[in-house]
């Protein structure tokens, strides 16, 4: 083996944490003089002699390369490597052959079981160097792109359900489904023009972050779909884009512990948050619409409903319609509104819901809904064009009818 001179800063060593190197080498002559080299350099370097002891190390350690021999005693270098590439945790780790062999069909079998670089021994140290250093170039070249698919990943599912980023990435351009069954909700704060100008810009944006949080909260819990929050409105759909069996239940149960976390904001804030919520189920469009800003939407009559029954209900009341009535159980408390005259939909049997309370009976009798169990269906583009199943001019801006 055979060394040059080289000055310790010729070497950019990429910063990769605490990373070590790993030397695997049987030769002690050969270890002692890879650690000297590498170590001039600044590089962390780890020693071992057998693959047993190396397969040790890089579990407990997670090194930033492995420099390992070919010729090791008991099991050799492809060994270890083809079980390094086992494990996901150590797959991943780059790994350079050292050989005192210079047959092609070694070098060939090495680069095939997924080494990074196959170098002949006696070792030209200053070749060495470039290549580790090459090497550790590309690792944290690698570990760049893998954080900004991770935040880029994070941003995508913060915008649209998995489901359809999921299909998004499967080369589909027109994401859209008919949902013969699904549950809306519109969450409107009351008062809110009023609120926002008495508080600085400041405390308004800390309490709009205060409440959406502890919605995005619930949601999560609830298994329920954000939708999209505009102003200070939050609109969410249970039974999409996954149909669910017990959507408006999910619902109601998400909008009554809603009211009790809206009220825990209300006491910590000494701030009047006060609020309405509407809740419908029917059938809607699911789906993605344009090609800038893309964002998960809903068409159709039942977001309407569900944005009108927001609009004619008193604060902090929980206003469900009778087709949301009919598919929950006997848990809560409900109370009939009578016919209440709709914007838009004439006059609809309407209810305010509560939990229940021990002992109570419920102010309604709840009837089978009849709803058949259809499952989610993709809509054609020609069928979305020509809208006779949605209601034409659907506006639902989410704010005040």
């Amino acid at each position: 083996m055979t060394t040059s001179t080289i000055a310790s800063d010729t070497f950019h060593h990429p910063s990769l944490g605490e990373q070590p190197i790993l030397l695997v080498d049987d030769d002690p002559a050969v270890l002692q003089l890879l650690e000297k080299a590498l170590a001039l350099h600044r590089y962390n370097i780890l020693s071992a002699k057998t693959g047993v002891e190396a397969l040790r190390l890089t579990r407990e350690c997670r090194p930033a390369l492995i420099i390992l021999d070919v010729s090791l005693p008991g099991r050799n270098g492809f060994e270890i490597l083809e079980e390094l590439n086992a494990d996901p945790v150590t797959a991943p780790i780059p790994v350079i052959f050292l050989s005192g062999s210079d047959v092609l069909a070694d070098k060939l079998t090495g680069l095939k079981l997924g080494a990074v670089d196959y170098i002949s021994k006696p070792v030209q140290i200053q070749e060495l160097l470039i290549r580790i250093n090459t090497q550790l170039k590309l690792r944290r070249a690698q570990e760049r792109l893998e954080s900004l698919y991770q935040k880029n990943e994070e941003l995508l599912l913060n915008v649209m359900p998995k489901a359809i980023a999921d299909r998004l990435r499967n080369g589909e351009t027109e994401v859209v489904d008919r949902v013969p069954e699904a549950t809306i909700l519109f969450c409107d704060l009351v008062g809110f023009t009023s609120l926002a100008s008495q508080m600085r810009a400041g405390q308004l944006v800390e309490l709009l972050n205060a409440i959406f949080f502890a919605i995005d909260c619930l949601v999560e819990k609830h298994g329920i779909e954000k939708i999209k929050t505009i102003g200070d409105a939050y609109m969410a759909a249970a039974g999409v884009p996954e149909p669910m069996e017990d959507h408006a239940i999910r619902m109601v149960d998400f909008a009554l512990e809603l009211r009790e976390e809206l009220a825990r904001v209300e006491r910590e804030w000494e701030t009047p948050v006060r609020f309405r919520i509407g809740i419908h189920s029917g059938e809607v469009v699911a789906g993605i619409i344009g090609t800038k800003r893309l964002a998960y939407d809903l068409w159709g009559d039942a977001v309407n409903m569900a944005s009108r029954l927001e609009s004619n209900c008193a604060p902090t009341q929980i206003h469900i319609s009778s087709e949301t009535l009919m598919l929950l159980g006997g848990e809560y408390d409900v109370t009939p509104r009578g016919q209440v005259k709709i914007r838009g939909k004439g006059y609809r049997e309407t209810y305010y819901v509560n939990r229940k309370e021990a002992g109570n009976v419920s102010h309604h009798t709840l009837q089978d809904s009849g709803i058949s169990s259809n499952v989610i269906r993709p809509i054609s583009g020609r069928e979305m064009r020509k809208g006779s199943a949605y209601g034409s001019g659907n506006k639902h801006a989410m704010q005040s009818a």
